[in-house]
């Protein structure tokens, strides 16, 4: 028997429940109730500042308010409990506006990046069977508007397209509001599913991640007391507020679940985010590597007062120990690094580790309940200290992907445990140390690319015989992706800045286009004649030289 938050969501087995229950991480709270206790305690408080184009700040009372009035006027237009919507959002205000109107509904909503085109909005939109889908009328420079049109016409379930700003043909959000009449009796229950987040797969667009109310609010009250954060806390949300690491670790919700303030961030660049820092007196952000280097090489010479900033939460990809050593020096405040994933285990070092800690490990469980298993390629647990795949269970780990049954069966063991896909090794402290992915996926600079989807695309290329796409190593990005191209015997010239163009044009977000490009004759392989990736990986040290000459083409 297990606790079955949706039909389509594995589920905690009912001892584990009752067990994280009677351990007191299940307090069978909501984010809808969640944000009324806030409201009710400190109403006048703030809660959310969005400082562009020109500064808002909400209260908690007024972000309650709001989103009660906005999930009102969504219920009118027929949206209920349990369907999904794809919010796809920047750092603005009214990403937490929608989010928690949706919870207040019980409403699902699918966690899209800015970034994401129409390849996976579609299928976002498809697989989830998405009723609506929230936009912004442009961002950076694009037109979601169009994009949203396009998947509209081919997704028959997706009745609603909502859109911050100029609707175009379609509705404003600031035209769905209205009164509640009565309080809704059929609200979110706290096992109940809460969200959609995306996985980082390798083999396509990303699976769904199904997390409940319980589970997720557990994993923010012990980020909340493990990084010190409280009603003093003003956190900035510096990367894309719908990724699982601003949002929860301790993120934006374990902010607001503490009364503190967020504070968003519409670019994470040191020139946007540093007279943010100075003027909203910041105390608290979480960054990838990429962008810490960047923090790190700006702040000596910056004119802003960094002084409010207390801790800076790394994490997201692995952190040279390098550039760990560089940045609390630079920045003037503390280091932790964080270790974890949207489907659930969340590591991080602690502020009373030593300073070699902090540096050169990846930090430990949130949890004395989050079960670690390190093994080998047979499944057998290795020996203490060695270097192993990373298996765990937890009462905020999911059990199972939404609507994914045969993966499920691969990516989680019989008993449970589900099988991370990370080369870890274990300290005597009980602080791990990433070693790096056995999964082929790439982690770019905390962006998940999975190269079997670009393989496919560039594959489509007329000129293109055959395509292998590894990760290879960046100062930067920690990896950066390298396209190994063979072309067709009677094909033309072909250049690296066409092949990426061609993957631009397929319509994928800008992440996943190769960084680099290199025309090869043959791929080594394996004994049994497969690709051997390990290979192309060793020898893209020399390639990636030439490829990046070619990149400079582009």
């Amino acid at each position: 028997m297990s606790t079955a938050p949706h039909e389509d969501a594995p589920a905690w087995p009912a001892e584990f429940a009752a067990r994280y229950r009677a351990a007191g991480h299940w307090r069978g709270e909501t984010f809808t109730s969640m944000l009324r206790e806030r409201a009710e305690a400190h109403g006048d408080r703030v809660a959310l500042v969005d400082p562009a184009p020109v500064r808002r700040a909400w209260t908690y009372r007024e972000l309650d308010e709001r989103a009660a009035r906005l999930a009102a006027g969504f219920r009118a237009r027929g949206i209920a409990k349990g369907e999904r919507v794809v919010v796809q959002l920047p750092n603005i205000a009214e990403f937490a506006e929608v989010v928690f109107a949706l919870f207040r509904i019980g409403a699902l909503p699918v966690y899209a990046l800015p970034a994401h085109r129409e390849t996976e909005i579609g299928y976002f939109c498809s697989f989830a069977e998405a009723v609506a889908y929230v936009i912004p009328d442009r961002h950076a420079g694009f037109d979601h508007r169009v994009l949203a049109t396009a998947v509209r016409e081919r997704t028959p379930t997706l009745k609603h397209v909502f859109v911050v700003g100029d609707p175009g043909e379609h509705t404003a959000l600031s035209d769905v509001p209205c009164e509640e009449t009565s309080a809704p009796d059929d609200g979110p229950e706290p096992h109940d599913l809460a969200f959609l987040q995306l996985s980082g797969g390798t083999t396509g667009v990303p699976k769904l991640i199904p997390r409940t109310h319980d589970d997720y609010i557990y994993s923010l009250r012990g980020s909340n007391e493990i990084c010190g954060v409280d009603a003093d806390t003003r956190y900035l949300v510096v990367l894309p507020a719908a990724h699982n690491f601003p949002m929860s670790s301790p993120g934006w919700l374990g902010t607001l679940y503490a009364g503190g303030t967020v504070v968003l961030c519409p670019r994470p660049d040191p020139a946007t985010a540093f007279p943010i820092v100075e003027q909203e007196r910041v105390t608290m952000t979480g960054m990838v590597p990429p962008l810490a280097l960047l923090w790190t090489e700006a702040a000596p010479g910056a004119e802003q007062d960094l002084s409010s900033l207390e801790l800076i939460l790394v994490g997201g990809a692995k952190y040279s120990e390098t550039a760990a050593r560089r940045l609390e020096p630079a920045l003037g405040c503390r280091l932790m690094q964080v270790f974890g994933m949207a489907e659930g285990l969340v590591n991080y070092t602690r502020l009373d580790d030593d300073q070699e800690t902090v540096v050169t490990t990846q930090g430990r469980p949130i949890s004395d309940d989050d079960e670690i298993l390190i093994v080998d390629d047979a499944g057998q647990e290795v020996a203490e200290g060695g270097f192993g795949h990373l298996l765990t269970r937890g009462p905020y780990t999911i059990r199972g992907y939404w609507r994914a049954p045969e993966h499920n069966r691969s990516a989680f063991t019989e008993d449970g445990f589900y099988r991370t896909g990370d080369i870890v090794r274990r300290t005597p402290s009980g602080h791990l140390v990433v070693e790096g992915r056995a999964k082929d996926q790439i982690n770019r600079g905390g962006e998940k690319v999975a190269p079997e989807e670009i393989e496919n695309i560039i594959l489509a290329h007329p000129s293109v015989h055959d395509v292998s796409v590894v990760g290879v190593a960046d100062a930067y990005l920690g990896e950066r992706t390298l396209a190994y191209v063979i072309l067709r015997e009677d094909s033309g010239p072909l250049g690296a800045p066409a092949v990426k163009r061609h993957v631009r044009e397929r319509g994928v977000a800008a992440y996943k286009v190769p960084d680099l490009v290199e025309f090869v004759d043959v791929f080594p392989q394996t004994g049994i004649g497969k690709v051997s990736k390990k290979s192309l990986r060793s020898e893209s040290a020399p390639a990636s030289a030439a490829a990046s000459a070619s990149a400079e083409q582009h």
